[in-house]
C-alpha cells in the first residue's frame, strides 16, 4: 500500500491493530485531530516517546482525550507535512508494533527522519485504540535535521 501519506512496505492483512495505525497515520497526515482522537479510548494513553522528551518531560505519557489532545497540540500541530513508512509490522491479538520512519517537515522547511518501533494495543473488539508507544532516540531524530527537502 502506498499513498501520499503512507508507503506500507510490510505484510498486508486485515489485522485490525494494523488497520487502526493506517487510519492513524492518515488523519494525523491530513491534520485531523478531531477524528484522530476518537480512534482512542476514553483512558488512552500515549507515548510518544517512551520516556522523558521535550514533549513529555517527566515520561509519563499522554493520559485519556485530554491529554493525547495536549499532545497533537504540542507534538503534531506544529508539523507541516507528515509521510510515514512503515516496513514491518508484527501483530497478535490486541497488539500491533510496526516499525518505520516518520518523516516530517516542519513550517520552517526543517526535515527530520524518526526512526521507531510504534507499538499499539487495542481493544478486544478492534475497533479504537487502548494505548500506543513509540520507541525512538529524540537525539537520533534530531541528528537527521536538514534544510529544503
Amino acid at each position: 500500500m502506498s499513498s501520499q501519506f503512507v508507503t506500507w512496505n510490510a505484510i498486508e492483512d486485515d489485522h485490525p491493530g494494523r488497520a487502526l495505525a493506517k487510519k492513524s497515520y492518515g488523519l494525523v497526515a491530513t491534520g485531523n485531530k478531531e477524528e484522530w482522537l476518537k480512534l482512542f479510548t476514553d483512558d488512552a494513553v500515549v507515548m510518544d516517546p517512551v520516556g522523558p522528551s521535550f514533549f513529555d518531560p517527566e515520561g509519563k505519557g499522554h493520559h485519556g482525550k485530554e491529554g493525547i489532545a495536549n499532545f497533537w497540540d504540542t507534538a503534531i500541530a506544529m508539523v507541516k507535512k507528515f509521510h510515514f513508512t512503515v516496513n514491518d509490522s508484527f501483530a497478535n491479538g490486541n497488539n500491533c508494533a510496526n516499525v518505520a520512519t516518520f518523516t516530517t517537515t516542519l513550517e520552517d522547511g526543517t526535515t527530520i527522519d524518526t526512526e521507531l518501533v510504534a507499538v499499539y494495543e487495542i481493544t478486544d473488539d478492534g475497533t479504537q485504540i487502548k494505548s500506543m508507544k513509540a520507541y525512538w532516540e529524540p537525539d537520533r531524530a534530531m541528528a537527521t535535521a536538514r534544510k529544503g527537502d
